[in-house]
């Protein structure tokens, strides 16, 4: 591609044959606008992954689970609680494909420190395993 023209001279022109270009005023405005933008969305899914956790969980461990009866299962398990605050555990029994047999919510009136507890959930079949599904405070 030829750069010059052998009688006018470059093809594409000079500096000084084009106008200045325009200053380009607003740009630091719209950059401050998107990142408060950026600031409030990443805030607002914030929030909503805090607040979608629900409700405050307790520690709790399974201590040990009988799965020997047909129609039944029991499991002893611990939790511990803060005083004054009452907790709830739903208790879940599954069989060998992992499907849910049995389930119960046990509620546990309030006090302080670890509590040990027996319950024997009600099964439509075999169970293989019971586990604690989810503890919260109520």
């Amino acid at each position: 591609m030829a750069t010059r023209d052998v009688e006018n001279g470059p093809v594409l022109g000079t500096p000084d044959d084009f106008s200045d270009r325009p200053e380009r005023q607003g740009r630091f405005v719209v950059h401050v606008v998107i990142a408060i933008l950026v600031a409030i969305v990443a805030g607002g899914w914030g929030y909503v992954m805090w607040t979608a956790t629900g409700q405050a969980t307790v520690p709790q461990q399974v201590v040990a689970f009988d799965a020997s009866r047909p129609d039944s299962a029991g499991i002893t398990f611990e939790i511990s609680r803060p005083a004054g605050k009452s907790v709830v555990c739903r208790l879940r029994a599954t069989d060998a494909n992992h499907v849910e047999v049995g389930s119960k919510e046990v509620k546990i009136p309030a006090g302080e420190g670890y509590i040990r507890l027996k319950e024997r959930l009600d099964t439509s079949a075999q169970a293989s395993s019971v586990h604690i599904q989810a503890c919260y405070l109520v």
